[in-house]
């Protein structure tokens, strides 16, 4: 029998609700941010995009009394392909939920100024990550068991790239239509540009906040089983600061392996 691979400091927090769940991960998530702007004078946040993330952004957003003036955001991951401006794209939904209700330093989207040529978006962004280096990445947990868009078939946790153009494998995609972004399979992009698994790793802290039923396998895996790049995310019970926030629904999966 495996023995999973465990950290010390990983912290597990479940609630009944996925309010509650969000809420805390909002409060936890602004005392870190306070915190470490007692250390520095500036400090650098990534974000997820996702339906999951929703409540989580909105608590976030209500959380006043923080300097957001003195916090860069910045994009996780993006789509090729569509539209610029698409209301399923991720620069869209961030600047609709959180870039653009929060007076932040600055604000940095993938694609940005240059959407038609994804090497060079690629590139400019590395570059800004580098200049940048993150201080609290706060993502999700994909059905799959990606993080960001790296799916089991392109993560690699040794990746030497910064940021990188992939291909979406077919669960990553029927997620999104799972999530009521797009119509059908067919709709959804076949490649997008991600944050590699050591760049995320990189930050000092991470938050993933991982609601609902369609989860619970990922989450379970994630948690319990071999950290592989099979389940990408079980590689977060590696990071040195990792704190996950789980409803009732997310969270089944380790009850039942618990007895809980």
């Amino acid at each position: 029998m495996h023995t999973p691979e465990h950290v010390r400091c990983m912290r597990v927090m479940t609630y009944e609700t996925r309010i509650q769940m969000a809420v805390a991960a909002a409060e936890y998530t602004a005392s870190g941010i306070r915190q470490l702007l007692m250390k520095y004078e500036t400090i650098n946040v990534m974000f997820a995009a996702a339906p999951s993330q929703d409540d989580f952004l909105d608590a976030l957003v209500g959380q006043t009394d923080v300097n957001w003036n003195r916090v860069r955001a910045f994009h996780m991951d993006e789509y090729l392909g569509l539209p610029t401006c698409a209301e399923q794209g991720f620069a869209t939904y961030l600047d609709g939920r959180v870039f653009g209700k929060l007076p932040f330093l600055e604000t940095h989207y993938i694609l940005g100024s240059i959407p038609q040529d994804p090497q060079q978006a690629c590139d400019h962004f590395r570059d800004l990550l580098e200049s940048h280096p993150l201080h609290i990445v706060c993502l999700g947990i994909g059905e799959n068991g990606h993080i960001a868009f790296n799916d089991p078939g392109v993560a690699d946790f040794a990746d030497p790239c910064v940021v990188k153009i992939v291909k979406l494998d077919p669960e990553c995609r029927q997620q999104q239509v799972n999530d009521g972004w797009f119509s059908s399979l067919g709709a959804v992009p076949t490649d997008a540009i991600t944050v590699t698994i050591p760049t995320l790793l990189s930050a000092k802290k991470m938050v993933c906040v991982v609601p609902g039923s369609r989860k619970k396998r990922a989450v379970q895996q994630a948690l319990e089983g071999a950290i592989t790049s099979r389940c990408p995310a079980s590689v977060l019970r590696r990071h040195k600061d990792v704190t996950f926030f789980f409803d009732k629904e997310s969270a089944a999966g380790l009850m039942e392996q618990t007895g809980g």
